[in-house]
């Protein structure tokens, strides 16, 4: 144990040696500034936290008061997508079997194939 001890005072000397000339190395005025820099920023970044905590409190708050209008208008316009699309595959049949039994019912440029031009909302652009 003894011996431990005397491994260790070297080890302790070093240690404090190298400690003191770092401290040589840097002036304590900078050190005062740059602990008050620091505190500044703390204080900053708290207050900016405090701030994005009440925001999201406040759109979660709007979130939960419309997000029971959002989901049923968004079931509405489904439900107005799947008739619109049933009324205008009607008007299709329709008007091909128009087509096949009087040729001359539509202008000439109607005669074409008959595309649905309307854009697909489901599909991303």
């Amino acid at each position: 144990m003894a011996e431990q001890k005397k491994e260790k005072d070297p080890l302790k000397e070093a240690s404090e040696d190298i400690s003191h000339h770092f401290k040589t190395l840097v002036n304590a005025r900078d050190l005062d500034s740059l602990k008050q820099t620091q505190h500044l920023i703390l204080g900053r970044l708290q207050d900016s936290n405090a701030v994005l905590s009440h925001f999201n409190e406040y759109s979660e708050n709007c979130y939960a008061e419309v997000s029971g209008d959002l989901t049923k208008t968004t079931r509405v316009l489904k439900s107005m997508k799947s008739d619109l699309d049933y009324i205008f595959q009607k008007l299709r049949s329709m008007k091909s079997r128009i087509l096949a039994t009087y040729p001359d019912a539509f202008p000439d440029d109607s005669k074409g194939e008959i595309l649905d031009r309307r854009p697909d909302l489901e599909l991303p652009q």
